[in-house]
């Protein structure tokens, strides 16, 4: 499948792009290349082959989850405006 420079010019107008003669040439050459290019991957025999989540076996090594600072709400809500049962209370915004 190819496009031609009308179907490239009627892409870009849908797409509310402006394009110069010279830009609607040589987009219509890299999206040709790329139809191209996508019938050819196309054509390759998958039969047999089983999908794969990531190209390559490794696991992700995760640190320990330690606490490393201490609890400072109540300090924090000490000098808040207004707190209801451990929450900070703001003005509505929305009626």
């Amino acid at each position: 499948m190819s496009l031609s420079e009308e179907q490239v010019g009627q892409i870009a107008y849908l797409a509310r792009l402006s394009l110069s003669e010279e830009a609607l040439k040589s987009n219509t050459k890299d999206l040709n290349s790329i139809l191209s290019l996508a019938e050819q991957l196309a054509q390759i025999n998958t039969d047999g082959i089983t999908p794969m989540a990531h190209p390559l076996h490794m696991t992700q090594r995760l640190r320990e989850d330690i606490v490393n600072e201490e609890d400072q709400s109540e300090s924090f809500q000490a000098i808040a405006p207004k707190i209801a049962k451990k929450h900070y209370l703001v003005p509505t915004v929305i009626e």
